[in-house]
Parts: C-alpha cells; sequence; structure tokens
C-alpha cells in the first residue's frame, strides 16, 4: 500500500509542477514577444524620416507571408491551476485527500482482486482428497492457493485431527484475522468520504466571508464583482464533492465484494466441517 501512495503522490506532484510552470512559460513567450514588438515600433519611428525608407519596408511587409499564430500549450493544465488558485488555502487540504483517496483505492482494488478464488473448484479438490484419506494432499490444495478462503481452509485442516470442534475454532479465528486484512483501509475512504465535502463547505464559507468584505469595501458594488466572489468560493464546496462522491462509490464497492467473501467463507467453512464430520462417523 505504502509503494502505491508513493506512486500516486508522486503522479500528481508532476502534474502540478508541471501546470504550475506552463502560465511561467507562456508569460515569457509573451513578454519576449511584446520587446520584439516595441524594438520593430522604434525602428520604424526612426525611419518615418526617410520616405524612401518607409516605401521599401511597406513593400518587404506586403511581400512577407504572414504566418498564422501557434496555438497556445498547455492550455488544460494552465486552466486546472488557476482554477486550483482561485479556491484559496484550502484546495491543498483537498488535495492531500485526494490523493489518499486515490492511493486506497488502488490498492484495496489489486489486494481484493487477488483474493478472488473458485471456490467450488477447491472444494471439489479439498473434498476429493479428504474422502480418499488423503490429509496432507488436500492441506497442499489449501497451500498453493491464495486468498481469504484458502487460508481459513488451511488454517481448519490442520487441526483435522483434533476433531471437529477444534476444526471450527481455527476456522472462526483465521475468518477473524483474514477480515480484517480484506476491511484494511475502509475506514480511510470513509473518512475522506466524509471530510472531503466538508472541508469544501468550509473553504466556500471563508471565500463568502472575504468575498463580502471586498464588496463592503467597494465604492460602487457591481454584479460582477458579486458574481465573481461567489464563483471563487464556491469552487471548494465543488472540488469536495468531486472528491467525495468516487470515493463513497468505491467504498460500497469494497463493502459488497466483502461481503460476498464472507458468504463464500462460511459456506466453505461449514462444507469442510460437514465433511470432516461424516468422515469421522
Amino acid at each position: 500500500m505504502r509503494r502505491v501512495f508513493l506512486t500516486v503522490s508522486a503522479g500528481l506532484l508532476v502534474l502540478l509542477i508541471a501546470g504550475t510552470l506552463s502560465p511561467l512559460a507562456a508569460q515569457t513567450e509573451t513578454a519576449a514577444e511584446g520587446m520584439a514588438a516595441m524594438a520593430e515600433s522604434t525602428v520604424v519611428d526612426t525611419a518615418l524620416v526617410d520616405t524612401a525608407a518607409v516605401d521599401s519596408l511597406a513593400a518587404a511587409v506586403e511581400e512577407e507571408p504572414v504566418e498564422p499564430e501557434p496555438a497556445p500549450q498547455g492550455g488544460f493544465q494552465s486552466g486546472l491551476v488557476e482554477f486550483f488558485q482561485k479556491g484559496g488555502t484550502f484546495m491543498w487540504g483537498l488535495l492531500a485527500l485526494s490523493i489518499i483517496g486515490v492511493a486506497v483505492i488502488i490498492e484495496r482494488w489489486i489486494t481484493l482482486h487477488k483474493a478472488r478464488a473458485d471456490v467450488r473448484k477447491l472444494m471439489e479438490r479439498i473434498v476429493g482428497a479428504l474422502k480418499k484419506g488423503r490429509l496432507d494432499e488436500a492441506l497442499d490444495v489449501c497451500a498453493s492457493m491464495r486468498g481469504p478462503i484458502p487460508q481459513i481452509l488451511h488454517a481448519g485442516l490442520r487441526q483435522a485431527k483434533k476433531g471437529t470442534v477444534a476444526v471450527e475454532k481455527a476456522i472462526e479465528t483465521a475468518g477473524i484475522i483474514e477480515m480484517s486484512f480484506l476491511e484494511r483501509g475502509l475506514i480511510i475512504l470513509a473518512t475522506v468520504a466524509n471530510v472531503a465535502p466538508l472541508l469544501g463547505f468550509l473553504g466556500t464559507v471563508s471565500g463568502m466571508i472575504s468575498a463580502f468584505e471586498a464588496i463592503a469595501q467597494a465604492e460602487q458594488v457591481s454584479a460582477k464583482l458579486v458574481a465573481s466572489g461567489i464563483s471563487e468560493a464556491l469552487i471548494t464546496t465543488m472540488s469536495g464533492l468531486v472528491i467525495a462522491i468516487p470515493t463513497q462509490v468505491a467504498h460500497n464497492l469494497f463493502v459488497q465484494r466483502i461481503d460476498r467473501f464472507v458468504v463464500e467463507m462460511e459456506d466453505s467453512a461449514a462444507e469442510l466441517v460437514d465433511t470432516l464430520a461424516s468422515m469421522d462417523e
């Protein structure tokens, strides 16, 4: 999880730095073009004394083909950085929450995907080995597969010689451990989904206070001044909702997946106990 978190954080940091440098590069190009234009106007003003030079300059300008101006680069990045800067200080907190949420979502998705197993095929192999009296083979089958279900069955089979009561207790203990592993990180997603809208609303309240202070200090209040201040204040609310909605959806999907694992673990454990009990009779 730590490796995934660092990777996502580094990627977002690179995007943020790239978006910050793009407007600076554009400003530098604009300043260079302005200096070139000033130098050209100075040359033209000096040449006004000589009408022959003016005529030759005009002819040269008419003959020179006009090249279209290149399209501005980094429009999306500069717009994103400008949007972020308008949100104020609270946008940094929202950025941190988004990084944490994305890192946990990626880590949980990978973990739960690896935890999937073909339960029906697994139980057929285990039950078949037990009916033939091959306990070691059943243990090897569980050890060869990854996931919470093979792990709890392996824990139960290790206590098979001590009776079904010991098997049930071992399965229960292993199930608690596996459940804590599956549910790890869900509390972080729930926290991000709950805190992001609240932090966004707090930023909106702070922005509204600043907007009304600017209106109170202005001698003439215009609709443009009011609208711009309110729009900037609402940026944090929108950003908080954009972070919270996908995080909450991911949290609900992970909970549903874990509930499915729980049902499969209970069914597999019950079938294993029944098989061992029938063999003891």
